[in-house]
Formats: C-alpha cells, sequence, structure tokens
C-alpha cells in the first residue's frame, strides 16, 4: 500500500514539474512584452516633422543680383536638409534679392520675407518687426590699421587666420586724375581738406548700408563737420559691383565700400571692368572707418511660418551650414565664413550711429 502511494505522489510531482517548465500562451506574451525594446511611439502615435509650404529668404544687393542669386542656389537644397533633420519638412525656399537694402527690410516688417540677411545698419532701422538670430563670422585682414597709408603699404589686402565678429569700412580712391591726386597727397603725409574731397565724384550706397552711407558719412562728420548730403558729387549705386564698375571706368573718383571688397573685385577689375593693370596698382585708401558689427541673419516678427521653435532650428541649421564646405561656398557670396548666435545688444553700437547720422542729416 506505502509503495502506491509513494508510486502516486511521484507521478504527481513529476506532471506539476513538466508544468513549471512550459509556458502558457499567456506567460508567454507576458514575457515578450517585457524584452521586446521600446519602440518611436507614445500612446499610439507617431511624431512627424512640421510641413511648411513655403520659407522665404531676402538678400542685400551688395554684389550683383544675378551673382547672388547663383551663388545661393544650393542653399536651399542645403537648408532643406538641415531642417529635415531638426523636425522641418520645407517644401519650397524662395531666395530673392532687394532692389536695395531697405527693401528686404520692408519686406521683413510686412512678413512677406521670412529670413533677411541684412546688415546691421539695416538690421537696426527695422528692429521693431526684425529679430536678430545670428551675426557672421569673417577672416581677420592683414590691415586693420586707422591709417589708411599703412594699408596702401601693405597691398594686397590679404585674409589672416583668426575670425572677427566686424570689419572696417574704406574710402577708396580710383585711377581717374582726381582719385590719384588724392591717393598721393595722402600717401605724402598730408591731410586732406573738405575741399579735396568735396571736388571728387563719390560712389555711396544706400542709407542704410554701414560700410557704404553710414560710417563714411560719421568719417566726414568727425573730419570736417560735413555729411554725405552736403558733398557736392554724389552717385548712390544699386551694387558694390555697379560701384567698383564706374571707378574702373574713371566715372568716380571714391568709393566707399568694406575692407575686403578689393579682394573680392580684384578679378573682375581686369576682366570685367577692362583695366589693364590690377586693382592694388590702380587703388588706394585715403580714408579708414571704425570697426562695424558684421551682417546678421534676423527673421521676420510677422512672418506667419516663424515661430521660437522654427528660429531655433534654423539657428542650428545656418551654423551648421556655415561649418560646411558647401556651405561655405555659398555663404562666401558675402565674404561670410561662418555664423554665431547674435543678440539685440550687438547691435547697440550701431543704433548710436544710427542716431548721429540722422541728427547730423537734420541740421
Amino acid at each position: 500500500m506505502k509503495k502506491i502511494v509513494l508510486l502516486a505522489m511521484t507521478l504527481l510531482l513529476s506532471v506539476v514539474l513538466l508544468a513549471c517548465g512550459e509556458d502558457t500562451p499567456e506567460t508567454t506574451a507576458e514575457k515578450t512584452a517585457e524584452t521586446t525594446p521600446e519602440t518611436n511611439t507614445e500612446q499610439g502615435t507617431t511624431e512627424t516633422n512640421k510641413k511648411i509650404e513655403k520659407l522665404s529668404i531676402g538678400f542685400v544687393p551688395s554684389r550683383n543680383p544675378d551673382e547672388i542669386i547663383t551663388a545661393t542656389e544650393p542653399l536651399k537644397e542645403l537648408l532643406k536638409e538641415e531642417l529635415a533633420g531638426l523636425g522641418y519638412d520645407i517644401e519650397n525656399v524662395e531666395i530673392t534679392v532687394g532692389t536695395n537694402y531697405e527693401a528686404v527690410g520692408e519686406a521683413l516688417s510686412a512678413g512677406t520675407t521670412d529670413i533677411g540677411l541684412i546688415p546691421g545698419g539695416t538690421y537696426v532701422l527695422y528692429d521693431d518687426s526684425a529679430e536678430v538670430i545670428l551675426t557672421a563670422t569673417r577672416s581677420g585682414l592683414s590691415n586693420n590699421s586707422d591709417d589708411p597709408v599703412d594699408w596702401n603699404k601693405n597691398e594686397p589686402t590679404e585674409a589672416a587666420t583668426e575670425q572677427t565678429t566686424s570689419y572696417r569700412a574704406i574710402l577708396v580712391a580710383g585711377p581717374s586724375e582726381k582719385g590719384k591726386a588724392l591717393a598721393q597727397k595722402v600717401n605724402s603725409g598730408e591731410s586732406l581738406t573738405f575741399e579735396d574731397v568735396n571736388d571728387a565724384n563719390w560712389n555711396v550706397m544706400s542709407s542704410s548700408s554701414p560700410a557704404g552711407y553710414i560710417y563714411p558719412a560719421l568719417w566726414l562728420n568727425e573730419k570736417y563737420g560735413k555729411t554725405i548730403p552736403e558733398l557736392s558729387n554724389v552717385v548712390q549705386a544699386d551694387s558694390y559691383g555697379s560701384a567698383f564698375a564706374r571707378l574702373a571706368a574713371g566715372q568716380t573718383d571714391l568709393l566707399v565700400t568694406y575692407a575686403d571688397a578689393r579682394r573680392d573685385y580684384e578679378d573682375s577689375w581686369t576682366t570685367e571692368f577692362g583695366r589693364s593693370a590690377s586693382i592694388w596698382e590702380e587703388t588706394d585708401l585715403i580714408g579708414v572707418m571704425p570697426a562695424i558689427y558684421n551682417d546678421t541673419i534676423s527673421v521676420s516678427k510677422n512672418s506667419k511660418v516663424i515661430d521660437d521653435d522654427l528660429k531655433t532650428a534654423l539657428k542650428k541649421a545656418f551654423i551648421t551650414i556655415g561649418q560646411s564646405t558647401e556651405g561655405k561656398e555659398v555663404i562666401a557670396i558675402y565674404s561670410h565664413e561662418g555664423y554665431q548666435e547674435a543678440k539685440d545688444s550687438d547691435y547697440d553700437a550701431e543704433r548710436k550711429a544710427q542716431k548721429l547720422v540722422q541728427e547730423i542729416s537734420s541740421n
């Protein structure tokens, strides 16, 4: 009897152990749920990029507009690609060049342009409806003296290795008879009188251009108590390209521009503009202005698509583009070499300059 009971208990224990060694469908499902990696879904939904039908970018005409349009064409795909990785699918990037600097500012104000690559002078005029997000960086230059003679002795001006967030405005004398006479006087150590510069034909840019108008106006005021509207012979150019063409043709004697402009137009001087000698042989500086904070990338406060998240994405995208080989080729059209985050107060000095110019002009 004991043997029968012992045998029964043994069989029962075997069945229990076998059952413990096998998973039921419910147990298997529970274990699968515990060991399967988490998916990218949350509460049954999948995160997707925000779609934007069009993002518009306005450029100021500091170079020939056709040249800017051609050079910046790759920016469309570069920006789409970077923003796609930051949560935005952009169907179309539209690039335009304003007829003048103010046209881009007005477009930002109206919200018809979302992003503007504009100089500091233009930004502070339209900062009620535009917001700066980035400042351009450029290579420093081999010349940075306040004395134009130092620049003339140390030609050609070349790029330096360090990056800077500011640049100089310069007053260039061309190959005309008057231009050469003024350069000779400066290089011999003589001071120019207001009559000297007033007798010359000047080439300036629009009134919101820092290098092409604002800082030259301050230079005139500091030296002679005068400003650009008080000059007898002034031509306003629509771009620096056309201004250099006039200088090369002898139609104007003086040109106000940014410090590395002669480097940008060195080839055009002997090809497109038809000069036989180099731009370094045929031009000299007769004036150097104080440092100017670099160009901005600004966004419209009235844009229908710009919000804080997109501003953050745009900052990251443009900084990354500025660090890439292909991106550097695109932004080189403006002599930009990269970007860093900016704040509105960076342009306080520009505001002071604008205020002084307005006061000068109203007198």
